[in-house]
Formats: structure tokens, C-alpha cells, sequence
């Protein structure tokens, strides 16, 4: 059988576009396969990018935090440093007010008739036995040595010392402060039941005290703790009726108007 030469050339013509075509699949499948990767590759690297920089976010918000703590925790020291400062200045001007002062024999005498007199007097006057009075030095040093305890935070030192403090001078001008102070020492650590009974006994026993509203502030707070709103709006109410004007009078209105906004 004779191939005329068209058909020769057709055969061979057929035979080269098959391999082309065969030829240009593979090169792009080559090339979608490849172009794949690329895109596995980007989308890869794009993810990474966005994790790294989440983690970039995390760290700086870490250290935004770690930041705003410690300026807290400084406010808060600053805060109660300035209370306690307060306190000792006040009580101290307190003290000194009603301390009597010793006077002088020759005070208020004309001439030289007071040596005189004050001689007479002594030569009349039997010497009457008295019970020593409780230095007042000592009772200041053991009353200032215990909120230096509370305001370095050293809380269950400060409450044996302030419970010493009470015992060994009960009748002392510092104790009504020493009673509030114990109070504060459970109340600043959440042991909101002794808190309240060292509170109470502020009112009961020093019912005058200039630390009664704070007490009765601070009891007005454990109930909020608590979550007896009913016992925290009576207290607060006391505060701002029986000592309106003062500062917590104001604070105790403030939790109350906060209350009312929780629906409380």
C-alpha cells in the first residue's frame, strides 16, 4: 500500500501536535502546581506575619498592664501613707490640746510673796500617795509602732500590735485610733466579719470618738461586700444624717447614690 506523501505529512504533522499538546499540559500543570505553592507559600507567610504581630500586641498590652499595676499599687500606697500621716498629725494636735502643761510655782505670783506661799503650802500640805500615770511617750511609740506595721502592709503584725496596744492601755487617748486602726487591718485584708465587730466597738465603746463615722463608713462598705444591701443602705443613711457635712458623709452618699444606679 503505497502513502501518498500528504499523507505522510499529515501522519507526521498529527504525531508533533500531540507531543506539543501532551508537551503544554504538563508544563501547565507544571505551572498551576507551582503557582500553587507560591500561594500556599504567601498565604503561609501572611499568617505568620499576622501571629507575629498579635504576639507583638500581646506583649506590649502585657507590659501596658504590668505598667498600670504597679502605678496602682503606688497610688494606693501614696494614699494610705497620706491617711495614716493625717491621722498621726491630727492626733497628735488632739493630744496636745488636752495634755495639761507643767507650771511654774513662780507663774502669776507679785514679787517674792509666790516662794513664800508655795513654801506655806508645802509645809501644810501632806504628800498624797497618787497611782503613776501611763507615760504618754510610751503609749505614743507603741501606737505609732503599730500603723508603721500597718503601712508597710505587714497586716497580721499590725493586728497584734494594735490588740497589744488595747490591752496594755485601754484608757489611753490613742485607743479609740488603735480600735479603728484594728478595724481597717481586717477590713483591708477581706476578713469583713472581725472587721465588722472591731468596727462595732468604736461605736460602743467610744461612742464620742472622732473615728465613729469612719467606722460606721466602713461597716456601710462590709455589708456592700457582703451584699446586704438592705444592712449597707441603713449604715450608709446613718452616716450621712448623723454627720452631715463631713467627708464621710459624702463618701457614704456617693455608694449610696452607686446603689441606686446597680439597682440595689
Amino acid at each position: 500500500m503505497r502513502v501518498t506523501r500528504e499523507a505522510a505529512l499529515f501522519l507526521v504533522m498529527l504525531v508533533v501536535g500531540t507531543q506539543v499538546a501532551a508537551a503544554g499540559k504538563a508544563e501547565l500543570e507544571a505551572r498551576i502546581e507551582q503557582l500553587g505553592r507560591r500561594l500556599d507559600s504567601r498565604s503561609l507567610m501572611d499568617m505568620l506575619d499576622q501571629i507575629t504581630s498579635l504576639q507583638g500586641e500581646v506583649q506590649q498590652l502585657r507590659g501596658d498592664i504590668e505598667v498600670q499595676n504597679h502605678t496602682l499599687e503606688g497610688l494606693q500606697k501614696r494614699q494610705r501613707d497620706l491617711y495614716l500621716d493625717i491621722d498621726r498629725r491630727l492626733h497628735r494636735l488632739e493630744a496636745g490640746g488636752v495634755e495639761s502643761q507643767p507650771t511654774s510655782p513662780l507663774s502669776g505670783a507679785p514679787g517674792g510673796a509666790a516662794p513664800a506661799a508655795a513654801g506655806a503650802t508645802a509645809t501644810m500640805t501632806a504628800p498624797v500617795a497618787a497611782t503613776p500615770a501611763l507615760n504618754p511617750a510610751d503609749q505614743r511609740k507603741a501606737y505609732d509602732q503599730a500603723l508603721e506595721l500597718l503601712k508597710e502592709g505587714r497586716y497580721n503584725d499590725a493586728a497584734a500590735a494594735f490588740q497589744e496596744f488595747l490591752k496594755q492601755y485601754p484608757d489611753s487617748s490613742y485607743a479609740d485610733n488603735a480600735q479603728y486602726w484594728l478595724g481597717e487591718v481586717y477590713y483591708v485584708t477581706r476578713q469583713f466579719q472581725p472587721a465588722l465587730a472591731e468596727f462595732n466597738k468604736v461605736l460602743t465603746v467610744y461612742p464620742g470618738s472622732t473615728k465613729a463615722a469612719d467606722a460606721k463608713l466602713k461597716m456601710g462598705y462590709i455589708q456592700y461586700e457582703l451584699k446586704d444591701w438592705g444592712k449597707a443602705r441603713e449604715l450608709l443613711s446613718d452616716v450621712v444624717k448623723a454627720y452631715s457635712g463631713s467627708t464621710s458623709a459624702r463618701l457614704a452618699q456617693e455608694r449610696l447614690d452607686r446603689m441606686q444606679k446597680e439597682g440595689h
